[in-house]
C-alpha cells in the first residue's frame, strides 16, 4: 500500500467533505497525479484559496504530484458555482497578469522537483484554440441537457438566470480533466464542495471517451463560528500578496482567531503534527487569554506565506502594539513594517533637530497626535508623552543621532497605545 492513513488524516485535519468511492483505493495502491484548479479574477490567491492550497500540499507530502491548473481559459468566461448573478469577463491581457501572479504565489507552498514536484497548466493552452464545431461534437455529444441541468451550480441559478456561457463552463471544465488525463496522467481532481458537480462531469467524461477510471475529492468550504464567510473581514479579503495584506495585517487576522475556530484552524491551514495540535487545544482549553494556539497558527502560516523574515518583524509590531513591548528593541524590518501600519512621516534633519521640531510635528497631519502645541506640552508635563521609549523631555533639547533608533527613526506614544513614527533619514 502507498500511503493508506492519508485519507483518514485528511478527514482528521477537516479536510475532506465528500469523494468517490474508489479514492481511498487508488491512493493507497500507487501514486496518484491529482489536481487543483485556480480562478484567475484577481492579481492574488486570498486566505480562502488556502483550503484546497493545504489539499495538494498533503497529497504531495504523501508522495503523490499535483497539477495546478490555473485557469487562464476558463478565467475568461466564469464558474457558475456559488454566484447568484453574472460575473464581469475579464480581458485575456487583465487574466495572464493574474496568473503570473498565482503561479509565483504557490511556488510558496509546493516544490516543482523530482517524483512528486508540482506541474503547473494554464488551461488556455487548449481552451483558447479550440474549435466550436470540434468542442460540440467531440465533448458536448456526451452530456445531456437533462443531465447538466440537474447539477447543483446549475440548478441554483435557473430562476435568476444563466447565460449559455454560464451553463457551458461545466463542459469546459469536464474537458480539462480528460485533456490533464491524457497528458500528465490525471485520475484525481480536487476543490471546493461546490465544485462537486463539474468535477464528477469530468470524471465521467473520462470513463465515456477514454474508458479509464478517475476519482473526486472535495473540501468543505469554510465558516466561522460567528456565522461569517472565512477570510473575510471589514477592510475586505485577506490577500497573500503584502501590497494588498500586509504581513503584520495577515499574521494578525490569524492572531484574532475565535477561540471556538483555532483548533479547526490549525488542522486545516498548518503542518503541525497531531501530538502539537492537541497539545494547543489542551492549553487552549485550560489557559485561553495566552492565545497559544493562536500564537502558533499565526506564525505558522505567516512563515509560510511571507517568509522568516517578515515574521519576525510581524511579532515584533504585534508585540509593541498589543504588549508594550520595547521600542528599542525593534528591528530596522519592523520599524519599516510598523510605519504602514501607524501615522507616518519623515521630518528633516536640516537646521539641527530638536524636541520642538518633534513637537511641530505630533500637531501636524498626517502624524497629529495633538490638536495644538499647547495640548502637547500639558502631557508633557504629565509624563504622558514617549520618545523612543522613554518620556519626552520636559524642555527644549537637541536630538543626537545615538537618541534615534537605528539612527533614523523616532517612535512617539500617547498613553498606552496611540503611535506616530518619523524618519528623520534625510
Amino acid at each position: 500500500m502507498h500511503n493508506p492513513g492519508l485519507l483518514d488524516d485528511l478527514a482528521w485535519r477537516g479536510l475532506v467533505f465528500q469523494h468517490t468511492e474508489g479514492l481511498a483505493d487508488a491512493l493507497g495502491r500507487e501514486p496518484v497525479t491529482a489536481y487543483c484548479g485556480f480562478d484567475p479574477t484577481a492579481p492574488s490567491l486570498h486566505v480562502g484559496n488556502l483550503v484546497p492550497v493545504m489539499g495538494l500540499l498533503h497529497l504531495q507530502r504523501a508522495g503523490h504530484r499535483p497539477v495546478v491548473l490555473v485557469g487562464g481559459g476558463t478565467g475568461l468566461i466564469g464558474d457558475p458555482s456559488g454566484k447568484s448573478v453574472e460575473r464581469q469577463l475579464n480581458t485575456p491581457d487583465v487574466v495572464a497578469t493574474n496568473v503570473a501572479a498565482i503561479r509565483e504565489q504557490l511556488g510558496q507552498f509546493l516544490h516543482f522537483d523530482g517524483a512528486t514536484g508540482a506541474v503547473m497548466r494554464n488551461n488556455a493552452e487548449w481552451l483558447v484554440g479550440l474549435g466550436a464545431i470540434d468542442f460540440m461534437r467531440d465533448i458536448g455529444k456526451h452530456f445531456t441537457i437533462s443531465y447538466m441541468l440537474q447539477k447543483e451550480s446549475v440548478k441554483s441559478r435557473l430562476e435568476a438566470g444563466i447565460s449559455y456561457t454560464e451553463f457551458s463552463y461545466m463542459l469546459l471544465q469536464a474537458y480539462d480533466f480528460l485533456t490533464l488525463y491524457r497528458n500528465d496522467g490525471v485520475t484525481l481532481q480536487v476543490g471546493g464542495s461546490d465544485q462537486w458537480g463539474n468535477m464528477t462531469a469530468g470524471m465521467e467524461l473520462i470513463h465515456r471517451v477514454e474508458g479509464g477510471d478517475a476519482n473526486v475529492l472535495t473540501f468543505p468550504l469554510v465558516t466561522t463560528a460567528a456565522g461569517t464567510k472565512f477570510g473575510k473581514t471589514e477592510a475586505g479579503a485577506v490577500w497573500l500578496d503584502p501590497h494588498r495584506t500586509s504581513p503584520y495585517q495577515f499574521y494578525q487576522f490569524w492572531m484574532k482567531a475565535d477561540d471556538r475556530d483555532v483548533s479547526r484552524f490549525l488542522r486545516l491551514f498548518t503542518l503541525l503534527a497531531r501530538e502539537e495540535i492537541e497539545g494547543l487545544e489542551e492549553s487552549g482549553a485550560a489557559h485561553p487569554e495566552r492565545r497559544e494556539a493562536q500564537r502558533a497558527l499565526a506564525a505558522d502560516v505567516t512563515r509560510r506565506v511571507h517568509g522568516d523574515a517578515a515574521l519576525r518583524a510581524a511579532e515584533e509590531v504585534s508585540a509593541l502594539l498589543f504588549g508594550g513591548g520595547d521600542a528599542t528593541a525593534l528591528s530596522t524590518e519592523a520599524l519599516a513594517a510598523l510605519a504602514a501600519e501607524i501615522p507616518s512621516a519623515s521630518i528633516a534633519r536640516r537646521g539641527g533637530l530638536d524636541t520642538e521640531r518633534i513637537i511641530e510635528a505630533l500637531t501636524a497631519a498626517p502624524t497629529a497626535l495633538f490638536k495644538s502645541k499647547g495640548e502637547a506640552r500639558r502631557m508633557i508635563q504629565q509624563g504622558g508623552l514617549y520618545f523612543n521609549g522613554a518620556r519626552f523631555p520636559a524642555e527644549r533639547q537637541p536630538i543626537a543621532d545615538g537618541q534615534l533608533l537605528h539612527g533614523r527613526y523616532i517612535l512617539a506614544r500617547k498613553g498606552s497605545r496611540n503611535y506616530v513614527l518619523l524618519d528623520a533619514s534625510r
